[in-house]
């Protein structure tokens, strides 16, 4: 069993942001497996299903994004999944808008759904890092991922989300060092190219 969770904020209000990336990937995942509707568990939206022949949960915590962890410690500890078994989605300042990056251990840099996952599972679960770009000064963080896509971004972010979602699914199937080895280019990526999930509404 592997636990994917994907950060966010709950409310309407949030869906569009970038801070919401995590949710949408996981809308995305849900969708391409053909997984039952997400329902109300552990203080989050949970589903199971299946992929390359391993078991999976999907998992939007439901609790803010400073709360994050305490849903996902829920879950690991009901279906006893360690942090190497554990796939964190979230969006990556420090990454520019497209790209997708893994990522093992390692601190929260700020990000505070990072944080409470660390405080609660410890720091040794996978990352899926969703690039939504720096806004230029620190000041201006919590405004950027706190605010919608532009218009352009709009356009790409299907990629975005299908990319990540592809990059999931490879430490599901393939395993960590082989989906690194296949995300973790410094080439730009490419339109069109890692599923193009369309993005959740």
């Amino acid at each position: 069993m592997l636990l994917v969770v994907g950060l966010g904020n709950p409310g309407p209000e949030y869906r569009d942001n970038r801070h919401n990336i995590g949710f949408m990937v996981v809308d995305e995942l849900a969708a391409r497996l053909r997984i039952a509707p997400l329902k109300a568990r552990f203080g989050g939206e949970l589903a199971l299903g299946e992929a390359g022949g391993h078991k999976l949960a999907l998992l939007k915590p439901m609790e803010f994004m400073n709360h994050s962890g305490f849903p996902a410690q829920r879950a690991a500890a009901f279906y006893q999944v360690e942090p190497p078994q554990v796939i964190v989605v979230h969006d990556e300042i420090d990454l520019e808008f497209g790209r997708v990056k893994l990522k093992a251990g390692g601190g929260h840099g700020g990000h505070n759904g990072l944080r409470s996952l660390i405080e609660h599972l410890g720091p040794g679960f996978l990352r899926v890092r969703c690039g939504v770009g720096h806004p230029g000064s620190k000041e201006r963080v919590v405004g950027h991922v706190l605010g919608a896509f532009g218009k352009a971004e709009q356009k790409e972010l299907p990629f975005l989300v299908g990319t990540a979602a592809d990059a999931a699914l490879a430490l599901v199937t393939d395993g960590p060092v082989a989906a690194m080895n296949r995300f973790n280019v410094d080439a730009a990526p490419e339109k069109g190219g890692g599923g193009g999930g369309k993005r959740p509404t």
